[in-house]
């Protein structure tokens, strides 16, 4: 009798950072996300989109959370899919259990696991061990989330181009950091404007420098890194964790405040972005923040769209293939001359 070799499993996909993605497959990922959002506002007698029933996701929430965990859920259900909530300290995360354990648990009763925790290198050991993909919803080195949300905002608006000067103003925590890591991937010109001693991770600025897709630099003075910008981007000054240090970080960032003085010198067309929750009147003001060229909101609302997205790409990779084989089917069909 003739052997059939067996078919070998599918190779697990997860999401901890931009690293594992190129430039085409994240433009191919905003393209989907332009799909799923027109589908959300699609009359309700359409047939439902629903490429996630019957799937499962666990959520790990060890930090506290609003528009990571409202957009996960509600995109989870949007899909056709449930969620589980868990709550980090709850499960005992590391403590009561091993991360290996949860991981191998939660696998036999999940279809993904979406992980908001401290430490990078628990998520990073949660997938490792866990045979469901696993996505970063935040950790202290990175928030690829976020950032995904923030560079589709523009791709969406046509703001985008491979010179965009998109200026981050404030500390270099995790969300500067995953901005590092998409300008190794996709290009820009980045700008980080941080008071000495609060780079972002060395690690991954000198991996993103190496790639030589993006130019990448680093000031200390707000008012150089602004001007001529095309986008003015900031995050509180202190993040979960470090409420001891509010006083002391107050002092320090003071001049890389984003006010109305700061945005005169970026470009008259410039968008003020921010990845909320914002302290109105230090890293940004009123005035600037529900202002005329701010984007605040769109980019807090495109979180639900392009983690929906993600997700259809993890779990429903079937499904994502035949959009992008209709897609350019349909490009090409535009091309053609009769």
């Amino acid at each position: 009798m003739q052997h059939t070799p067996q078919q070998q499993p599918a190779k697990k996909r997860d999401f901890l950072g931009f690293r594992p993605l190129d430039a085409a497959k994240i433009i191919e990922l905003f393209d989907f996300s332009l799909f799923i959002k027109g589908k959300r506002k699609e009359n309700a007698s359409e047939e439902p989109f629903l490429p996630l029933r019957q799937k499962t996701v666990a959520m790990i929430f060890s930090k506290p959370s609003l528009r990571t965990r409202v957009s996960f859920e509600l995109g989870i259900h949007e899909l056709g899919g449930y969620s589980i909530n868990l709550d980090g300290k709850s499960i005992g995360m590391g403590s009561r259990e091993s991360v290996e354990d949860i991981a191998r648990l939660l696998s036999r009763y999940n279809d993904a696991i979406v992980a908001r925790l401290h430490d990078h290198a628990v998520i990073e050991t949660l997938a490792e061990h866990a045979t469901i993909p696993v996505v970063n919803a935040l950790t202290d080195l990175s928030h690829p989330c976020q950032v995904l949300a923030d560079a589709f905002t523009l791709y969406e608006k046509k703001l985008w181009h491979d010179e965009i000067k998109i200026v981050f103003v404030g500390d270099g925590n995790n969300v500067a950091n995953s901005w590092v890591e998409l300008a190794g991937i996709l290009p820009f010109h980045f700008v980080l404007a941080c008071p000495e001693g609060y780079m972002p991770d060395e690690r991954l600025l000198d991996e993103a420098r190496a790639a030589g897709v993006s130019r990448i630099d680093i000031t200390h003075d707000p008012k150089e890194a602004a001007t001529d910008a095309d986008v003015l981007y900031t995050d509180v000054w202190t993040s979960m964790g470090q409420e001891d240090e509010i006083e002391e970080r107050v002092k320090i960032f003071s001049p890389f405040q984003i006010n109305s003085t700061l945005l005169r010198l970026a470009k008259p067309s410039a968008v003020v972005m921010h990845c909320m929750p914002a302290h109105r009147g230090q890293e940004i003001t009123a005035e600037v923040m529900d202002g005329a060229q701010s984007i605040v909101l769109d980019e807090a609302e495109n979180r639900l769209h392009v983690q929906k997205a993600l997700l259809v790409k993890l779990l429903s990779h079937d499904v994502y293939r035949k959009f992008h084989l209709t897609h350019r089917l349909m490009n090409a069909a535009k091309n053609i001359k009769v």
